[in-house]
C-alpha cells in the first residue's frame, strides 16, 4: 500500500537518513520509536512529501508520490505534525473545515458533500456536541482530537502522527490513542505515527519500526521488537520484557554503563 523505496536524507553533515526500506499495508497501525534525533519525525516528514529525499522514492498504491497532482495528495496522505497553535481565535467545527479545503471550489460556504463529510469527521472524534467551542477553552485531550479531527476530514488514505500525545496527561494520551485504534479499526484508515512510550506503542500498534542514528534497526510485531537485546542495543538500557494475554510491555531496571 505504502512503499519507502532507497531513501536517503540528508539534514546536516552529523545527521541523514539511511538506505530507509519500508513496506507498509493497507489498514496497518505503524509506530516509529527510538531515542531522540533517531530520524522519526524526519521520515515521517519525507513520507508526507514535506521534505525532499536526495535520493528514494515513496510510493502510494504504485504510484510515485512525486507524480501526484497537488490537489490530490490530500486524499492519499494527511499529516497531524508535532506542534499546533493551541491559541487560534476558532472553533472546533472551523478548525475541521480547514480540513476539506482542498476540496472546496471557490471561496465561500462549504458545498454540502464537504458539510456532511465535517459532520462525520466531528461525529467520529465524538466533537459534535463541542463544533462551537473555542480552541483555547479545551483540554489538550479535546484539542487533539480536533486536530485528529481535521486530519480525518481530509478522508486521506493514510494518517500520519507525530508524536499525537505530546504534553498530555495519561488519561488524555489514553483518549487519544483510543480514538486512532477506533478510526483504524472501524474505517479501515492506515496509520503510521511517532510515539515516545513504548509501552503504548506496543498496545496500539501493529508493528514497530525501531530507528537509531537515521536507519531501521528492528521492524516487526511487538512481541518480537520488545526484547532485551533491542533495550540495551537502542536505548543502552537493561529491562524486563513481560508477556501476556494483553499483549507485551517492558519494565526499565537501570541505564547500561558500557554503552
Amino acid at each position: 500500500m505504502l512503499k519507502a523505496e532507497n531513501i536517503q536524507f540528508v539534514r546536516n553533515p552529523a545527521f541523514s537518513l539511511k538506505d530507509i526500506q519500508l513496506n507498509i499495508k493497507k489498514g496497518e497501525v505503524i509506530s516509529l520509536i527510538g531515542p531522540n534525533g533517531s530520524g522519526k519525525s524526519t521520515l515521517l516528514r519525507v513520507i508526507a512529501n514535506l521534505l525532499k529525499p536526495e535520493q528514494g522514492h515513496i510510493i502510494i498504491d504504485g504510484q510515485n508520490l512525486k507524480t501526484i497532482a497537488k490537489k490530490d495528495f490530500p486524499k492519499n496522505l494527511a499529516m497531524l505534525p508535532q506542534m499546533n497553535d493551541h491559541m487560534l481565535d476558532l472553533t472546533v467545527g472551523e478548525l475541521v473545515e480547514f480540513g476539506r479545503a482542498p476540496f472546496q471550489r471557490g471561496i465561500g460556504r462549504l458545498s454540502v458533500e464537504n458539510q456532511e463529510i465535517v459532520e462525520w469527521a466531528l461525529e467520529v472524534t465524538g466533537l459534535t456536541h463541542m463544533r462551537n467551542r473555542l480552541l483555547p477553552g479545551l483540554s489538550g485531550g479535546e484539542r487533539q482530537r480536533a486536530w485528529i479531527a481535521m486530519a480525518v476530514a481530509q478522508r486521506s488514505k493514510v494518517l500520519l502522527l507525530d508524536e499525537p500525545t505530546t504534553y498530555l496527561d495519561i488519561a488524555h494520551q489514553m483518549e487519544v490513542l483510543e480514538l486512532v485504534k477506533y478510526l483504524n479499526e472501524e474505517f479501515g484508515i492506515t496509520i503510521i505515527m511517532v510515539l515516545h512510550d513504548i509501552n503504548q506503542a506496543a498496545t496500539y500498534s501493529d508493528r514497530l519500526i525501531v530507528m537509531k542514528a537515521g536507519q531501521i534497526r528492528y521492524d516487526g510485531i511487538p512481541q518480537c521488537v520488545l526484547c532485551k537485546e533491542m533495550f540495551q542495543t537502542i536505548f543502552n538500557i537493561d529491562a524486563e520484557v513481560h508477556n501476556n494475554h494483553d499483549g507485551v510491555y517492558f519494565t526499565p531496571l537501570r541505564r547500561r554503563r558500557n554503552g
